[in-house]
């Protein structure tokens, strides 16, 4: 389990956050400049809490009482920036080899090969950074952390500007992470990752935590705001005449704002009694982007 209790004192606000990771995927987020990255930071090492402590199964990494900082080098945690870097003038190989050499890793060719292996890069060993994809570079940044075996991993927008076949890769290199046992905490804009990889979320404004814990539990506080309906025939007229909003239309396929779930199943006596033939009537509970909007739209 990975404990953390920070808080640390910026220009524009103070960072105050709590929260644990278990066995699971952790979704960070929140707007531009709410905190996600100072917090990835000081879990790393890079920054340094004000105040707090940071446990990881057991071990504290910092306390501020007791004054206790691991390095960053000793706290076994990998830290995947969203600029990743790699160096320019070495290969993938040597990219990936040349911490571990620093390190006196014992093996090292042994090491770099199962990792190459594993994230499917095997076949770009000798090419540079400038000759590999976006994709490819951030397969090559994750392997390199990788090497090290760290037990947390910090990802920082890892699907930013991949496309569908590296993100689809990058996914399910993820997917085994966690299955290795790995803790991760995963920051993203896109509501649909965090939606698909993460257990729980906690949501950042301003420093502080304005929502946090298991995703499910957080939607079913919530009413149901859309119905996903799909017929054969034009029901514009029938959607309309009882006052909702339609969001999207395709092909017969309606996705219909609702502001009360007895006036859907009204909605769908109506259809039915009219003998239109509903392929899917589905009511829906707020997206995880809905939410997201609610507690840090300004």
């Amino acid at each position: 389990m990975l404990e953390v209790q920070i808080y640390k004192k910026l220009a524009e606000f103070d960072l105050d956050v709590s929260f644990q990771v278990d066995d699971y995927i952790l979704g960070l987020m929140g707007a531009s400049g709410s905190g996600k990255s100072m917090t990835l930071k000081c879990i790393a090492g890079i920054e340094t809490p004000d105040q707090g402590r940071i446990v990881l199964n057991g071990r504290v990494l910092f306390d501020s009482e007791k004054k206790i900082n691991v390095p960053i080098q000793k706290r076994n945690v990998g830290y995947m920036f969203q600029s990743y870097a790699l160096f320019p003038n070495m290969n993938v190989y040597e990219n990936i080899s040349v911490g571990l050499r620093a390190r006196k890793v014992k093996d090292v060719d042994i090491v770099v090969q199962k990792v190459m292996q594993q994230f499917r890069i095997f076949e770009l060993a000798s090419r540079y950074p400038k000759q590999l994809s976006g994709g490819q570079r951030q397969r090559v940044a994750l392997a390199r952390l990788m090497a090290y075996e760290p037990d947390v991993l910090l990802l920082d927008e890892p699907f930013s500007g991949l496309d569908p076949v590296n993100t689809e890769l990058l996914k399910n290199i993820i997917i085994n992470l966690v299955k290795e046992g790995k803790y991760i905490i995963m920051s993203a804009h896109q509501m649909s990752t965090i939606e698909e990889f993460c257990s729980d979320i906690l949501i950042l404004n301003k420093g502080k935590t304005v929502i946090k814990g298991n995703l499910k539990e957080i939607k079913d506080t919530y009413p149901a705001n859309r119905v996903q309906i799909e017929t054969n025939e034009n029901i514009e007229t029938d959607i309309k005449k009882l006052g909702f909003e339609i969001e999207n239309i395709k092909n017969y396929s309606y996705t219909v704002k609702i502001f009360d779930e007895q006036k859907a199943h009204e909605l769908l006596k109506e259809l039915v009694i009219k003998g239109i033939t509903i392929n899917k009537f589905e009511i829906m509970k707020p997206t995880l982007n809905d939410i997201f909007i609610e507690k840090v739209g300004e």
